[in-house]
């Protein structure tokens, strides 16, 4: 799974975009930085999904136990399905307003919709390994690939969750160019 690059080089007439509009596309397009969301939204699907045939005891190669009586796990599940649905709500509504030039609301929506679904898939996997205990967590299921993978959103360039925070503060608190004396 690991791809190594060395002494590579791309001539000019290959590169994918011409010097100069990268920068000019996040300038006026800064919706394009929430292309890694929806792989995030996917791996809060499956943890909801595994917790839910795991108390269900459907799980393969896992005893057929049933574990969906007690409160605690229901209740868990309901918190899972709540994230679940906010995350992916608000992921929606700021793909919806994504465009040229974006409206401030718009672009603050955007990193509070980053945020949240970074952020909200490793509750939701934390919740599930919490909700299903240890045994989910054995290298032939997949809960603690999800749990692993889970976490590295918040942590990924350009809008790492600490700054779609920094960012949204910030942004509502100052018009641009404004500075305090």
């Amino acid at each position: 799974r690991t791809l190594l690059f060395k002494d590579v080089f791309v001539p000019h007439d290959a590169a994918l975009m011409p010097r100069g509009v990268y920068f000019q596309a996040a300038m006026r397009w800064p919706h394009m930085f929430l292309t890694l969301s929806p792989t995030y939204v996917g791996l809060a699907q499956p943890a909801y999904d595994f917790t839910v045939k795991y108390l269900r005891g459907e799980v393969p190669g896992t005893p057929p136990v049933k574990r969906r009586m007690y409160p605690t796990k229901q209740i868990a599940v309901a918190q899972m399905q709540i994230k679940l649905e906010q995350i992916k709500g608000i992921r929606f509504q700021a793909i919806t307003e994504a465009g040229a030039n974006p409206s401030k609301e718009q672009v603050l929506r955007a990193y509070a919709a980053q945020y949240s679904v970074m952020e909200g898939a490793n509750e939701i996997a934390t919740l599930a390994i919490r909700t299903c205990g240890g045994q989910a967590m054995l290298k032939s299921l997949p809960l603690e690939r999800i749990y692993r993978d889970s976490r590295c959103g918040a942590l990924m360039l350009p809008w790492t969750a600490e700054l779609c925070l920094d960012r949204i503060g910030r942004e509502a608190l100052y018009e641009p160019g404004e500075k305090d004396e």
